[in-house]
C-alpha cells in the first residue's frame, strides 16, 4: 500500500498518477474532517471509468497507513505573502515532526518520500524525527523546479516546452 499524507493538491496529484499506473492501492490521509475521503471517492468513480483496478480510500486517521510500503508526505503550508523562509521552516517542521511520529508508529518499515517545503530541512528533520535509515528518507520537488523554469524559458523563446 502506498499512504499519500495531505489531501491537497499536490497529494491530490500524486494519487491520479499513481493510481492510473496501478502501481498499489493508496490511502489518502488528511487532518480537514471529508477531504481525503471526498478526493479519494472523485478518484475512485474516475478510476471506474478508465477500467483501473486500483482501490483508493480516504481518512482522517493514521491507523489507516498500518503497513504502507511506502509513505509520501505532502501535507505542509505554502510559503504566505511575505512569509520569510524561517517562518515556514518553523511551522513545516511542527507538521513533518507530528507525521513522523505516526508514520513510526504506524508504518515503521515504510519507504518515506516528503516534498513538503523548503524540502532539505524537511527531508532532514524527517530523518530524524523518525530515526529511519538514511535511504528510507527521499526528498523530492526538483523535477517541480526544472518544470517551471522550462515553461518560463519557452514562454520567453515562445517555443513549445517539448523543445
Amino acid at each position: 500500500m502506498i499512504a499519500i499524507i495531505g489531501a491537497g493538491r499536490v497529494g491530490v496529484a500524486a494519487a491520479i498518477y499513481i493510481s492510473m499506473m496501478e502501481l498499489d492501492d493508496i490511502v489518502l490521509i488528511d487532518i480537514i474532517k471529508g477531504r481525503p475521503q471526498g478526493e479519494a471517492l472523485d478518484l475512485a468513480h474516475a478510476l471506474s471509468i478508465l477500467g483501473k483496478s486500483v482501490s483508493v480510500t480516504g481518512s482522517n486517521d493514521y491507523k489507516d497507513i498500518s503497513g504502507a510500503d511506502i509513505v509520501l508526505i505532502t501535507a505542509g503550508f505554502p510559503r504566505g505573502p511575505g512569509m520569510t523562509r524561517e517562518e515556514l521552516v518553523a511551522k513545516n517542521a511542527e507538521v513533518v515532526v507530528d507525521i513522523a511520529r505516526k508514520v513510526v508508529e504506524y508504518a515503521p518499515n515504510s519507504v518515506n518520500i516528503i516534498t513538503t517545503n523548503p524540502l532539505d530541512a524537511m527531508v532532514y528533520l524527517l530523518y530524524k524525527a523518525t530515526g529511519f535509515p538514511r535511504e528510507r528518507i527521499i526528498g523530492f520537488s526538483g523535477v517541480l523546479d526544472s518544470g517551471r523554469m522550462k515553461y518560463y524559458i519557452s514562454r520567453k523563446l515562445s517555443i513549445s516546452p517539448a523543445s
